[in-house]
């Protein structure tokens, strides 16, 4: 049977340029050491987000997944959601619009295809997104 492992929610600093970023994945390198981790990023303090600070999350959600585990984004403030669609890396990550509800996304033990996909919030008078879906509704499959 498959016992509950514990959820790690982290908040981001307000800035994530070079030095931030650096000094931040060294204060969650210890989160992602144990078997499957599970840990969640809440944005919603991040002001300033440059392309070191999305290598970041590349790189913990690289470092989560060698180990079975999964990084989830959550509570992304107007700026962080508007870098991570400019590079197109929210279609990397499950984000969810609380740490409560990446938290409670956890609940499932099935593997990734199998998982349900969040609802990303649109921008108004867009139809909500999921995780690998393409402008006209259909998904994108792994190569």
């Amino acid at each position: 049977m498959e016992t509950s492992r514990p959820v790690v929610v982290k908040r981001m600093p307000e800035r994530l340029n070079l030095r931030t970023a650096r000094q931040f994945e060294r204060e969650v390198q210890p989160f992602f050491t144990s078997d499957r981790p599970q840990v969640v990023f809440d944005l919603s303090q991040v002001r300033r987000l440059d392309a070191a600070g999305v290598d970041m999350l590349l790189r913990c959600m690289t470092q989560a997944m060698k180990r079975d585990g999964d990084l989830k984004l959550a509570s992304l403030s107007a700026h962080a959601l508007a870098i991570l669609e400019l590079t197109r890396t929210d279609r990397l990550f499950e984000v969810y619009e609380t740490s409560t509800d990446a938290v409670r996304s956890f609940t499932y033990f099935l593997p990734n295809a199998l998982r349900p996909f969040p609802v990303i919030p649109s921008p108004a008078g867009n139809a909500p997104r999921t995780p690998g879906a393409t402008a006209n509704g259909g998904t994108q499959r792994a190569a």
